[in-house]
């Protein structure tokens, strides 16, 4: 059974005959009417992709056909190419014009939509008075050009906020679709959404656990570090809670559930994340803010211009219309519609090499004013598993280091479990082998630990509680080692036989390197940094120590991070989250800056504003430093656009026909076109001019 993803209806998947597929994902629907919805956005981006490569197709050919390849009835095909494009791709334009209209406003569109309108006229005008003329004076390529730069970046942005509405698809598929439960006595197999509070629902080894439970039979070791963060599987027995979506992983059991649907926990990061995604105020850009201005000044200017030409400077209707023209194209968009996506791409480009993804404009902006910096300890300021710590090799046990180390790596080497992973890579590493024997009648046993036979004699690995199992007794050396090594949020196995303890082995998520240099130098670009955790405060409190952060949360849950991240900016803070795991997501939805480790979950990938690639904690700071950059190129740009308008609109006006004369009008339209063409070169090389930063730290590879 599958589930309709947007009413939630269920639909059997043999039978349903409404389906769509995203990526590798199938999709089922109940009705025409859910499949139409959900396709929409699909249908949308195509159309709006197939609308921008016609635009870049025929505008290129307008382009070149305009200044270099002249024939007879050239301008005609030109007239043909570019009325396609202001009737097709820029059709969007007239109606952002017709909306701004209807408020009594204006907007970037409004721009756009009167200064290629009023280019594509007067070059239409030019080429019907005169239609087969080799050596026309028109701005087709005016129009054209505008209008496909424009529809590129409005596409790269529809594509990003797509990507990020993955991040709950991708939520749900966690979820399994199916659970068994125990219904008047009989064991059933029913979907997920049909799990009632109460039911008794069987869990079995290396399943994905249904729904949020209590154990009632059996116990196990269940995988949370997709959820709670913490790097090393829980033990569970009768009374411990569950969580749904987490995995099961050695032993059964059966669970009674608490919590289902709407209200388990999965189902709430689900909403986290969709209410931290929506609940984000779009950053108005800077050109949109002063456009609204700007388009009121042009018209006037351009009119009063024309007017005064033609009632005061009595210079007639041609004069009169050129002066409007002049004024409209001079202030035409065209630097300003590339203004942002020239500097995105360059500093795109750049990030790339460093192996940082920015997904937007917005990230570029908030980047440079994040004043806290709140990062996930699992993953992100750690390497998210468990290595060897600390060894101790009881006294009185007879056996040397060596040795313990042979025989412990042996028993573990027949353990799936993320600690057995590093005491065998433990004893590879000092290149011990493990033990000439073999391992028989090998057992997990969920909760404790793990035993077999080596040599005819019983070897266990586990927790006190297993020791305690096997009547061993733990000597003052032993339990002052267990103690110390806990206080450090370590986690220690003890290693003994039969009823003798051999020693002890403490394990640790250890930091990843250059994890402290990063805190240090966000410090620097006094930026607060604070660390969150799922883990235990004894954890959190010694890796927040030895990374050099004061300020730390422990046993923080999902939506506990995404209330701190909320705290946080109630504080007066620009938050930015680093995180890596599902868990992470809503906080990394919720902060002014989600900041995602590339080499974690999907989902959490998807929720955050920017993706470091390689997983280096150092890549933070180079993320914000080239975000700066690259927003400080943004401005620029902005600056460049706006002082040309500002300049040369007074021109165009007839500011030089005291001096000039009113045969300037002549050739006018044609500077402002130059002109316009010089604006947009000084933009796209100050964009270029970013190439030359290098804002790497010594010791970090690029990608």
């Amino acid at each position: 059974m599958a589930k309709d993803p947007i009413c939630g209806m269920y639909v059997d998947e043999s039978t349903a005959t409404l389906k769509s597929v995203v990526g590798n994902r199938s999709y089922y629907f109940c009705s025409s009417d859910c499949k139409q919805q959900f396709d929409q956005p699909i249908l949308s981006w195509k159309r709006n992709r197939f609308l921008t490569l016609l635009s870049w197709g025929l505008a290129i050919p307008v382009f070149f056909l305009t200044y270099f390849i002249h024939f007879y009835g050239v301008f005609i095909i030109v007239a043909i190419f570019a009325s396609i494009i202001q009737f097709g791709p820029g059709m969007r334009f007239y109606r952002g014009l017709a909306d701004a209209l209807k408020s009594r406003s204006s907007n970037m569109d409004t721009l756009i939509a009167v200064g290629t309108t009023t280019a594509y006229v007067y070059s239409l005008f030019l080429v019907l008075r005169d239609p087969f003329s080799t050596s026309l004076t028109v701005y087709f390529d005016t129009s054209a050009l505008i209008i496909a730069l424009i529809r590129t970046g409005s596409l790269m942005e529809e594509l990003m906020k797509d990507r990020a509405s993955e991040a709950t698809r991708r939520l749900m598929d966690l979820q399994p679709r199916t659970a068994r439960v125990i219904r008047e006595g009989v064991e059933k197999t029913v979907p997920v959404e049909e799990v009632e509070t109460g039911d008794t629902v069987i869990v079995r080894p290396g399943e994905i656990i249904p729904v949020d439970g209590i154990i009632t039979e059996g116990s196990s070791e269940v995988d949370q570090s997709m959820v709670t963060g913490e790097s090393i599987p829980v033990p569970v027995r009768e009374g411990s809670e569950v969580i749904g979506g987490t995995v099961n992983t050695v032993g059964s059991f059966r669970e009674k559930a608490t919590s289902v649907g709407s209200d388990s926990t999965l189902s709430r990061i689900v909403e986290l994340v969709s209410e931290a995604k929506e609940g984000r105020a779009a950053i108005q850009r800077l050109a949109d803010v002063v456009s609204s201005y700007f388009v009121l000044i042009v018209s006037i200017a351009a009119l009063v211009s024309s007017l005064f030409w033609y009632f005061v400077g009595h210079a007639g209707v041609t004069v009169a219309v050129l002066a409007f023209v002049s004024v409209i194209i001079v202030a035409c968009p065209c630097a300003l519609g590339i203004a942002t996506p020239a500097a995105l791409m360059v500093g795109a480009g750049k990030g790339a090499e460093s192996g940082i993804l920015f997904k937007g404009g917005d990230s570029l902006e908030t980047s440079r004013k994040v004043s806290m910096v709140l990062l996930d300890k699992t993953g992100t300021i750690t390497e998210g598993k468990p290595s060897v710590a600390q060894l101790m090799v009881a006294g009185g046990s007879g056996i040397t280091e060596e040795r313990f180390i042979s025989l412990f790596a042996l028993l573990e080497k027949y353990s799936e479990h993320p600690v057995a992973k590093a005491a065998t890579a433990f004893a590879s590493d000092r290149g011990i082998q493990p033990s000439e024997y073999t391992v028989q009648q090998f057992e997990a046993i969920a909760g404790y630990g793990i035993q077999g036979i080596i040599g005819g004699r019983i070897y266990w690995a586990g927790n006190p509680e297993l020791a305690d199992k096997h009547s061993a007794t733990l000597d003052d050396r032993i339990v002052s080692f267990l103690h110390s090594q806990q206080q450090l949020g370590r986690t220690v196995v003890l290693f003994g036989c039969e009823n003798t303890i051999l020693g002890a082995v403490s394990f640790e998520d250890r930091m990843k390197p250059g994890a402290a240099e990063t805190v240090g130098m966000l410090k620097e670009m006094k930026i607060g940094v604070a660390m969150v955790t799922g883990d235990d405060t004894a954890a959190a409190d010694h890796v927040s120590k030895r990374a050099g952060i004061e300020r730390y949360f422990a046993r923080v849950k999902p939506d506990g991070k995404e209330k701190i991240v909320r705290e946080l900016q109630k504080e007066g803070y620009t938050v930015a989250m680093v995180g890596d795991g599902i868990n992470d997501a809503p906080s990394l939805a919720a902060a002014d800056l989600g900041i995602a480790i590339g080499t974690g979950t999907d989902v959490a990938k998807a929720a955050g504003d920017v993706i470091l690639m390689k997983g280096d904690p150092r890549d933070i700071v180079i993320a914000l430093r080239l975000g700066r950059k690259t927003y400080a190129k943004i401005k620029q740009n902005l600056f460049w656009a706006f002082a040309y308008n500002t300049v040369l609109i007074p021109i165009a006006g007839g500011a030089l026909v005291p001096f000039l004369g009113t045969g300037m009008y002549s050739y006018l339209p044609v500077a402002a076109a130059v002109a316009m063409a010089f604006s947009s070169t000084t933009v796209v090389s100050n964009s270029i001019l970013l190439r030359l930063y290098n804002p790497s730290i010594p010791g970090v590879a690029s990608a």
